[in-house]
């Protein structure tokens, strides 16, 4: 070395607790993010309790902490289950029906958040059915893959109990959960000829699209205008949307992904004030889920639209 000692450069200083704890928290943020709003079907909401996870991280000693992926998995569950018994009293009150909030996914599923397989639409409608407890054991047992020794930590249960109330859910699911076709492609193009039946007011087309027994539900929470009970039956529901559609001329229609499924918002004023979302069964709409409520368009990218 030519009488010179050999430079050995020092080691990188590892990072301090928090930083590391921060940037694993900022790695987990779309599964913690996908357990609340699973737990809640509320987008504010979950958003709020990852963010009450965090909170609750900075107070803890977290060099003290073994398994942070656990321990924020844990956290987040508690938080939302806490919140979600809460919101069961809040929603009894609720002016009409309550429907889920949606969440905006990429066209192409593989682009999308892993919720979008998970949360359906039509799983997160199905999942309101369920008393918390067996929701929460559900949810992070049957979607997110917790062992049930995992889930019983959460809810402050046994592993046994936990696995009755999954049980159980797992068979209300079965139950009440919907055939609906799935082709992307085929879904699109029912949500294509929806759209244009509505817009024209076209009765007789609205009837070729519904299944017999269909049935529309519209969410305002009382804060516009909706029907207040599910309208049921092709005739009745036809004649809602054709009423719609001539009250509201103005509006226009535009494509949408949501949990994963093609739908549509309504536009009017360059603001979007509604998102329809249809069960389609055999190429026929079964469901017409209409959310009016402009507090549960969080999950959009934009509540603004070009005309």
């Amino acid at each position: 070395m030519n009488g010179q000692e050999a430079h050995h450069p020092e080691a990188p200083a590892e990072a301090p607790p928090e930083s590391r704890a921060l940037t694993q928290f900022e790695a987990l943020r779309p599964r913690l993010f996908g357990v609340a709003y699973g737990l809640l079907g509320s987008v504010a909401e979950a958003e709020d309790v990852v963010q009450d996870a965090w909170i609750r991280l900075q107070r803890t000693a977290i060099d003290e902490i073994e398994d942070l992926t656990g321990w924020l998995v844990t956290t987040t569950s508690r938080l939302a289950l806490d919140v979600l018994r809460a919101a069961r009293t809040r929603r009894e009150a609720y002016v009409g029906p309550w429907l889920p909030e949606p969440v905006e996914t990429a066209p192409d599923p593989a682009d999308s958040v892993s919720l979008a397989d998970s949360m359906s639409w039509a799983m997160l409608v199905v999942l309101e059915t369920l008393s918390p407890a067996e929701r929460a054991a559900f949810v992070l047992h049957d979607v997110f893959g917790l062992t049930f020794d995992e889930v019983g930590a959460a809810l402050g249960r046994s592993a046994a109990a936990c696995r009755k109330l999954a049980s159980r859910a797992r068979e209300h699911v079965e139950e009440r959960r919907p055939r609906f076709d799935v082709d992307p492609e085929a879904h699109r193009a029912v949500v294509e000829a929806f759209s244009k039946a509505t817009r024209s007011g076209d009765l007789d087309g609205l009837l070729e699209l519904l299944d017999p027994e269909a049935v529309l539900t519209t969410d305002g929470g009382g804060l516009v205008r909706a029907a207040r009970n599910p309208v049921r039956g092709a005739d009745k529901v036809a004649r809602f949307l054709v009423g719609v559609s001539h009250k509201y001329a103005d509006r226009v229609h535009r494509p949408i992904v949501i949990n994963g499924s093609p739908a549509l918002v309504t536009v009017g004023g360059g603001v979007v004030d509604g998102v329809i979302a249809l069960g389609i069964e055999h190429g026929r709409i079964v469901t017409v889920d209409y959310l009016r409520n402009p507090q549960k368009f969080a999950g959009l990218r934009t509540t603004q639209a070009e005309q």
